[in-house]
């Protein structure tokens, strides 16, 4: 009944089929960074799986200049990763990669290590959200599916950072500027 329906809205959709009472908004689109800013400052959470490293470093910067957490995560053939920022106190995504990777406009996605690193980022917005258990902030989670195991790599902010870093601004975190 769903087939051909955006992913965003299919997920929207089966979201609310479990719980009537959650409010979810589907974007079913790239935002652009004043979308994003103005997407972060009505949540208390991101959760990012952007296919692009454009929109996950735009959706950080968003999440930075507003002082939301963000839940990123992405998967490329058989592995995963998911990082947890904490805006001002933890590694941001810019801090882990300074300068933009290649893009590749076709990339192999697993759907089983999709659904593996989804289950984490959504457990991840869980406990962010309900303030139970600890957020895994500051941390690269790695899934190798290849070798059926996890790594966790302890991330540091970097001073220098564009987007976190003290050169970038007053304004962050928890203010926006225009």
């Amino acid at each position: 009944a769903m087939l051909g329906l955006p992913r965003a809205r299919h997920f929207a959709e089966s979201l609310r089929a479990i719980n009537r009472f959650v409010e979810v908004e589907a974007i079913d689109h790239e935002p652009d960074s004043a979308e994003a800013l103005d997407l972060a400052r009505r949540v208390q959470v991101i959760l990012s799986c952007a296919p692009t490293f454009e929109e996950r470093l735009r959706l950080n910067e968003a999440a930075i200049r507003c002082g939301v957490p963000l839940v990123d995560a992405a998967q490329w053939g058989m592995a995963g990763t998911l990082i947890v920022v904490d805006p001002g106190r933890s590694a941001c995504l810019r801090c882990l990669y300074p300068t933009d990777p290649e893009f590749e406009d076709m990339f192999p996605v697993l759907g089983a290590i999709s659904m593996a690193t989804g289950a984490l980022a959504a457990l991840e917005a869980i406990k962010i959200l309900s303030g139970c258990g600890s957020p895994m902030y500051g941390q690269l989670v790695v899934i190798d599916g290849f070798h059926g195991r996890a790594s966790h790599v302890a991330l540091r902010r970097d001073p220098a950072c564009a987007c976190c870093g003290a050169s970038a601004g007053e304004s962050r975190p928890g203010t926006v500027s225009s």
